[in-house]
């Protein structure tokens, strides 16, 4: 296909919805927070709805897991306010100890009592329960996380999965307002942390209650939230659901720590925008205004948006520099001949070589995300029509 020929894609919503409508039960107002008079929190907002699990993801530093002791109490916020079911727990004079905000907490470690059984884990914040109520309680979890063979069982009896399970259930026992996880499954095997993934997400909906989870793996935050808000320097950079955060980024930032990102260099005229890969479709582009006509913009264009294959040099636009098997799938990056570079993933039986010409098309089927040519760190929102 030739430098000019338009490249068609099928627009295609993101799919997943919030899975609740409830109303907001967490508000967080300006929060701020410093340690040694170095800002690790700044000006954040948020609010969290009833029923729904929120992940809050980012790199190391960005101040997720403060965020998250500050909701627990662990914390007093240096600034603003904290309300939750309507009621201050922090700032305006106010400050709620941890024990009294009704807010489990799963920490990355499950930290259960070596010398406590299953049972007496889970049972352990329920001593003010009657013994009836009690252990109905503690069985009725046990069966939730499938453990219920397993009551009598120590914790060093017990797999990864199952202590964190444990930990789970102990945490949900005394029905506790929301559901606070620390890094949860970063204990785990790989394989395991999938399975888990699952699991935990299948309880925490069959209980119904509002969960807050902390990670730095993209890929968990994708598959276990109904909402992702995505963190860097102390501050939210985006939050919706996995699909958008991921396909429509707001910022460089975001687009970048959700995977693979490759920025294709392009002008828009008319209906299309110039690439070195050819024309795309202006529909094909989000919420591309007209007032962008004639400017310069990058394209974000993931690895299983573009296809490469080796062609003859009257075809071939680009060379592979670099190739990384996946098992799955390989991952080829291409130094263009207009000395960009993009990422490619394809099926692990396609077989191209280092150093092979190739010729590179977009294949994308939803709306490319874009950025302002000369905002390199940020991205500016689309103008409306």
């Amino acid at each position: 296909m030739a430098n000019g020929q338009l490249l068609s894609t099928t627009t295609q919503e993101p799919s997943r919805t919030p899975e609740t409508t409830g109303g907001v039960v967490l508000e967080l107002d300006d929060i701020g927070k410093h340690f040694g008079g170095e800002p690790v929190v700044s000006d954040l907002s948020l609010s969290v709805h009833d029923g729904e699990i929120l992940t809050l993801l980012g790199p190391s530093g960005c101040g997720k897991t403060t965020t998250l002791r500050l909701i627990a109490g662990l914390e007093k916020p240096s600034a603003g306010q904290i309300r939750l079911d309507d009621n201050d727990v922090a700032g305006n004079g106010q400050f709620v100890p941890p024990e009294e905000r009704g807010v489990g907490v799963v920490f990355q470690e499950f930290a259960l009592f070596p010398h406590l059984t299953a049972r007496e884990n889970v049972a352990f914040g329920l001593q003010e329960w009657d013994d009836t109520e009690r252990d109905a309680r503690v069985e009725e979890l046990l069966e939730l996380v499938g453990l219920e063979t397993h009551g009598d069982h120590l914790p060093d009896e017990l797999s990864g999965g199952q202590q964190q399970r444990i930990a789970l259930a102990r945490s949900l026992a005394p029905e506790p307002e929301m559901l606070l996880l620390d890094e949860p499954f970063s204990n785990l095997d790989v394989d395991l942390r999938v399975e888990m993934r699952e699991e935990v997400r299948r309880i925490i909906k069959e209980t119904g209650v509002t969960a807050i989870s902390v990670t730095h793996d993209q890929e968990e935050a994708l598959s276990i939230s109904d909402r992702v808000a995505v963190m860097n320097e102390g501050n939210i950079e985006q939050i919706d659901v996995p699909e958008r955060v991921f396909q429509q980024p707001k910022s460089r930032f975001v687009a970048g720590f959700l995977g693979h990102a490759s920025f294709l260099s392009g002008e828009v005229h008319g209906d299309h925008v110039t690439t070195s890969l050819g024309r795309v479709l202006r529909d094909d582009v989000n919420g591309l205004a007209h007032q962008y006509d004639g400017s310069e913009i990058d394209l974000l264009i993931r690895p299983d948006d573009v296809t490469a294959y080796p062609a003859n040099d009257s075809e071939a636009n680009g060379r592979v520099v670099y190739r990384r098997y996946l098992g799955p799938t390989v991952l080829y990056r291409v130094e263009l001949d207009s000395g960009e570079t993009i990422e490619c993933m394809h099926n692990h039986s396609d077989r191209i070589k280092l150093d092979e010409r190739v010729a590179v098309r977009v294949t994308a089927d939803h709306e490319l995300a874009w950025f302002p040519a000369g905002q390199r760190d940020r991205a500016i929102p689309p103008a409306d029509d």
